[in-house]
């Protein structure tokens, strides 16, 4: 019978440790870093040069990361070492032959402290590091705007190429590209917040079906868990501004860096959003496609 509670208890104690580990693989951010929607030719324009950093600023940017990364594993320290420590103890007091009613009060207390263990940590991991920070990115409170990009003249006059792109670009001259990018980037973040969150109709509102049905199929597949996908360089340019079949396409190109799970390095990314609007107006800009690069 001592036996078998020890078996139980290291059995609960690795299904604990396999669930988190499954939890944290699922961890992607909106889209799950695949193409998915609408996906087109145009390809981003060529990296821009990127002035050398001083030999001081290395050192710090590299020393954050991996203070970050070994305060992540120190984290399950404490965890680990409660729980060897109470298999330990339900072990001996087995080998000397205590009381069942010891043993049995023991173990109770056992679980208690390891639940209390494992809700600090998921609280401390997905509830208490707050909402992703971008430098530069003018949001104040944590509060985004919505999607408006009523401002910007799709298809009117001429055409002319946006900065670091061909001649060939097809960008409207009245074309406020500056001010749409701002937006963009302000959306991405608020997007990749959303879906952290899990907050499905604010997905919806801003994303065709097809996307949408893909994000929500995302959520379920990770058990509609909390996440934290942390931007913490965002970049945007135009690629072009075309109108097809009734509808203004505008394709996006983000990148810059981001990490998809808490205490991560961050790492590069770049892909393509597609947004769409009816040439009537009869509905505002919805992201029709992620396309990621080759």
């Amino acid at each position: 019978m001592k036996l078998s509670l020890i078996t139980m208890i290291t059995a609960a104690t690795t299904f604990i440790g396999l669930g988190i580990a499954s939890t944290e693989a699922e961890a992607k951010r909106l889209g799950g870093g695949k193409s998915t929607g609408m996906t087109r030719s145009a390809t981003p324009p060529p990296p821009q040069a990127v002035p050398p950093k001083t030999a001081t600023a290395a050192p710090a940017a590299a020393a954050a990361p991996a203070a970050a990364a070994a305060a992540g594993k120190r984290s399950w320290l404490g965890p680990i070492a409660g729980l060897a420590a109470g298999l330990g103890l339900v072990a001996l007091l087995s080998h000397f032959g205590l009381g069942e009613g010891v043993a049995n009060f023991l173990m109770i207390a056992f679980f208690v402290i390891a639940a209390i263990f494992l809700v600090r940590f998921l609280m401390n991991r997905f509830m208490g590091q707050g909402r992703p920070q971008l430098a530069g990115a003018n949001n104040v409170g944590g509060r985004v705007d919505p999607m408006h990009f009523e401002a910007a003249k799709v298809g009117a006059g001429g055409t002319a190429p946006a900065a670091g792109m061909a001649s060939t670009s097809n960008i409207p001259v009245d074309f406020d590209v500056e001010g749409f990018l701002r937006q963009a980037k302000l959306n991405f973040i608020r997007l990749q917040a959303a879906n952290d969150r899990g907050d499905m109709d604010d997905i919806k509102s801003f994303t065709s079906p097809e996307v949408f049905a893909e994000i929500q199929m995302q959520y379920e597949e990770r058990d509609r868990a909390p996440q934290l996908t942390d931007v913490t360089q965002l970049d945007a340019s135009l690629i072009e501004v075309v109108t097809e079949d009734d509808q203004h396409i505008v394709s996006v190109h983000f990148h810059g860096l981001l990490s998809e799970e808490a205490g991560a390095t961050p790492a590069p990314f770049g892909e393509i959003w597609h947004l769409t609007k009816p040439v009537n107006g009869s509905r505002g800009w919805l992201v029709a496609g992620i396309q990621q690069l080759a």
